[in-house]
């Protein structure tokens, strides 16, 4: 470096260097002008100045440096070095990879920029050439051990577990006989360890074993060792010594789960599914009941068996269970039992069984059969459970007597409120819901997640501003949502983002749903610090399953909604672009109003460029003394205005489609979606495989049906192919109609009614043959309405104890009424099925139930008018919006009245005690 640079010249290159890596660069910007005093074209100097100005936050001026740099000494391996790093600061990594092989042309034997390299290498998943540079950096230097663990690893990130073990193994013959010293002995633990787990990979399991066996002295971490060994003996099928060790395990940790199914599966009494012979349960039986024995205090081995006990022995376990819980108020009860919800009878013993206990603690004030008085409060979480219960059950009049039995017995109890706000958004009724959350929000304002259950609860009713100001409470003082973006709180921004879809403001919905995709990109990029990080620091097993988890970063729930969403925002703008739809919005308007949007208009560009000129200018004014910027600029598009003004939003859709069909093909609305874009792109054949997906992944789905009559009747309504594109297609799809055998032999009319023939008792299936009989043949729209009117919401048989549940859901209630309204567009049809709905669903302020909070006379309004009258408590007083009055209301909102046979106004006896 700076080697044709003059003595004092050549003394001021190396201050630059030091300067950047010490971060003073005003020093170093400096000592680069006065070199480029005297020589202006000095390559490396350019570059060096560039790549210090890049740290200033002056990239343009960097790049424009740095390229001249690399023009002046295009043979400088420095030059395309720093031009490598300008790219790797902005996260353009193949870019700066061929900078960095330019580099390496020039100086091959170069270690840094080999290790820049292979850390890049690593990030992009190139692992053949991962292998390579990591392979030359041993041979340049291989007294380095971080060398032989990085070319191990290298080699194993490749798929050849074999050739790592070769590496490691090669490695340990270069060892002394009494290594490790006393300060290394964690990092040669975690290489024996990974050692052993490259053996075991490799199928090795012998080897794998002997090899922990003979280092055990040589292995800190005594957990680990045993963890490995009990993994390595079942899997050579020693089980009856891998028995003992699980048993070794449960007295060091008799609440590990995982320790509990490997001793099953070394037993031969683990299935995979769950379902379990007579026989099989009573081993079950017998080894939970040793194992309770002798660990008294774990809750795992009274858990467990309440998976696999049936009738009698499973309430006669789940009894013993939660009476204790119950009693020591556990909150989280419900939560942990939620799982049994999914096996048959279950529900219904639970259901029984806690009911008697609420009936003998009301009458005796003891669980039945016990002499045992109970605490005043076993009362109030009985209830609590019970209310929890029957909102699983979809029997929210009952959820909801229970939990204002509760509220009246202890009205302190901040979890009941949160509880019932639940129970009134599963009920329909998303404005209460957000005024019971608000209320749990404001008994205890110092609990993060209560705040943050009662955003959500405002985002879901679409009360948008008073969510920010509620959710900002826990942020830092300044740009405080900003702050939640810095926080990465993807709830936050789907939960907006859905809101705003609801509303109608595809900008910032779009805003919102990409945030979520920005977190994930950082959230990837995160890991570049560990690849040198992990290598040094020796924790290879983590820095291995790390990578993994990256790899299928984007299966993950938050990146697979945010996609979906973002999708749907992009086919809403292409089927009715913004300026379409704003012009008839404009063309209904009176001219006065118009003139009024216009000025609305204007003022806000006036502000929004006043806004931009005085950040810019706070921007510039606040360098610190090293010349970094401390302000974040300013978000020039903070309403997604310049999103929703993309020209091709189909091409944006399908970015974000096939990510999703790469991290997520078992999901069915992946291929929905694919089918919705390809359909619109005129991609028949896309199209056709999109529909071939859903039939294979679940072929009785209401969407899948849809899809399959919608492609076949744009199929059969083209016109004779003329091209010869038009011909393959139309050849290809001759030739597959004949494998759906949904079709088979079949018009598609005929499919139709075949489909309704299959599920004629299901609400959705009704519906989806109805919308495509009126698709198919639009005279036959009487029809179509008269089989979504004649399906009838049965009552689920159950052995409950206080009435019955229906079969409809509310989502599908809604979704049908808009299939009336928007797709059948029969407005008297919709609002008979509202009417209908309403009395099913008397809390829903989408029908307009008796109970919600939209009617004049419901309990949620008198109470609030009554509190505008002067009654507003004094938590209150100063709330905005839906808290401003309306949260009192909440304590007495039920529907238990004179007409409800489960009325809750029963005497308490309890009503003195409080929490």
């Amino acid at each position: 470096m700076g080697a044709s640079l003059p003595p004092k010249e050549a003394n001021l290159f190396k201050l630059i260097v030091k300067s950047y890596e010490t971060k003073q660069y005003k020093k170093g910007l400096k000592a680069a002008d006065a070199i480029l005093k005297k020589f202006p074209d000095h390559g490396e100097t350019l570059s060096m100045k560039g790549l210090t100005l890049n740290c200033m936050d002056r990239k343009t001026e960097a790049y424009e440096l740095v390229r001249l740099g690399v023009k002046n000494d295009i043979k400088s391996h420095v030059c395309w070095h720093v031009l490598g790093l300008l790219y790797r600061s902005d996260r353009e990594y193949r870019e700066a990879i061929k900078c960095y092989r330019n580099a390496l042309r020039i100086d091959p034997d170069n270690l840094e920029i080999l290790r820049d390299l292979s850390l890049l290498q690593a990030q992009m998943r190139d692992l053949s050439g991962f292998v390579e540079t990591r392979q030359q950096l041993l041979t340049l230097k291989p007294n380095h051990r971080m060398n032989w663990i990085g070319f191990a690893v290298s080699q194993h990130l490749n798929a050849n577990a074999s050739k790592a073990v070769e590496i490691l193994e090669a490695y340990e013959g270069t060892l002394e006989d009494d290594y490790p010293p006393e300060n290394e002995l964690c990092e040669h633990t975690e290489m024996i360890l990974y050692k052993v787990s490259l053996l075991e990979e490799s199928g090795s399991f012998d080897k794998a074993l002997e090899e922990l066996h003979k280092k055990e002295p040589k292995i800190v971490d005594k957990l680990s060792y045993k963890e490995q060994e009990v993994s390595l003996l079942s899997k050579v099928g020693r089980l009856e010594e891998a028995n003992k060790l699980y048993r070794v395990l449960l007295s060091m940790n008799p609440d590990n789960y995982r320790y509990y199914e490997g001793l099953q599966k070394c037993l031969g009494l683990y299935s995979e599914s769950g379902q379990y012979s007579s026989d099989q349960i009573e081993k079950l039986n017998a080894l939970y009941l040793s194992l309770s024995e002798q660990y008294t205090r774990s809750s795992a081995v009274k858990r467990i068996p309440l998976d696999f006990l049936q009738d009698e022995n499973f309430k006669e376990a789940v009894a013993k269970y939660i009476k204790p819980l119950l009693t020591k108020g556990v909150p989280s009860l419900f939560s942990d039992l939620s799982s049994l919800y999914d096996h048959p009878r279950k529900p219904d013993i639970l259901e029984q069984l806690v009911v008697e206990m609420e009936h003998s603690i009301r009458t005796t004030g003891s669980f039945p059969g016990s002499d045992v008085k109970e605490p005043p409060s076993t009362l109030l979480w009985t209830f609590f459970f019970l209310a929890q219960h029957y909102d699983r059950r979809g029997q929210y009049d009952v959820a909801l007597c229970k939990i204002d039995e509760a509220i009246a017995h202890t009205p302190t109890v901040i979890d009941l409120y949160s509880v019932k706000s639940r129970i009134m958004k599963h009920a329909g009724d998303l404005t209460a819901a957000a005024a019971l959350a608000d209320e749990a929000r404001g008994m205890d304002l110092a609990d993060r997640y209560i705040n943050s259950e009662c955003v959500k609860r405002m985002l879901q009713a679409d009360q948008v501003p008073l969510a920010e100001k509620t959710a900002v409470l826990f942020t830092k003082e300044g740009d405080q949502l900003n702050n939640l973006h810095d926080m990465q709180c993807m709830w936050y921004d789907l939960a907006s983002g859905d809101s705003y879809f609801r509303q109608g403001d595809l900008g910032r919905a779009l805003k919102k749903f990409l945030a979520v995709e920005k977190h994930y990109a950082d959230i990837s990029e995160d890991q570049f610090d560990f690849h040198s990080y992990c290598l040094r620091k020796m924790t290879l097993r983590s820095y291995v399953d790390m990578l993994k988890f990256q790899d299928r970063l984007h299966s993950f729930p938050y990146f697979h909604k945010a996609a979906i969403r973002a999708i749907r925002c992009y086919l809403k703008l292409h089927d009715s672009p913004k300026s379409t739809a704003e012009e008839d919005e404009m063309s209904k308007l009176a001219p006065a109003q118009k003139k009024k949007i216009k000025k609305q208009k204007k003022a806000e560009a006036r502000a929004k460029k006043e806004a931009e000129s005085k950040s810019e200018e706070s921007t510039a004014s606040s360098a610190s003394k090293s010349g970094k910027r401390n302000v974040k600029p300013v978000d020039p598009d903070p309403h997604g205005q310049k999103l929703i003004q993309v020209e091709q939003p189909m091409a944006e859709a399908s970015k974000y489609l096939r990510l999703l069909q790469k991290h997520s093909p078992n999901s069915l609305e992946t291929h929905l979606l694919s089918f919705e874009v390809n359909m619109r792109k005129q991609k028949f054949l896309l199209a056709f495989q999109a529909v071939k997906q859903l039939l294979k992944l679940d072929a009785e789905n209401p969407d899948s049906h849809r899809s399959l009559v919608k492609f076949f009747l744009m199929a059969e309504s083209i016109s004779a192919p003329t091209t010869e594109a038009e011909k393959l297609r139309w050849s290809v799809l001759e030739a597959e109609r004949p494998s759906i055998s949904q079709l088979q032999n079949k018009s598609i009319m005929e499919a139709n009614k075949e489909f309704l023939g299959r599920h004629e008792d299901s609400l959705v299936h009704r519906a989806a043959y109805a919308e495509m009989l009126y698709i198919l043949d639009p005279s036959k729209k009487t029809e179509a309405i008269k089989i979504i009117e004649d399906s009838t919401n049965k009552v689920v048989q159950t052995n409950g104890a206080l009435g019955p549940a229906r079969e409809w859901k509310l989502k599908d209630c809604i979704a049908v009424h808009k299939l009336l309204d928007t797709v059948l567009l029969d407005s008297d049809a919709a609002s008979r099925w509202k009417s209908r709905c309403a009395e099913y669903f008397p809390c829903s302020t989408h029908f307009e139930g008796k109970h919600s909070s939209v009617m004049p006379d419901s309990v949620y309004n008198s109470s609030r008018k009554s509190n505008e009258n002067g009654d507003t408590p004094n938590h209150l007083v100063g709330q905005t919006e839906l808290s401003d009055g309306q949260l009192e209301a909440f304590k007495s909102l039920s529907v238990c009245g004179s007409e409800n046979v489960w009325s809750c106004n029963m005497p308490n006896v309890y009503n003195c005690f409080s929490i």
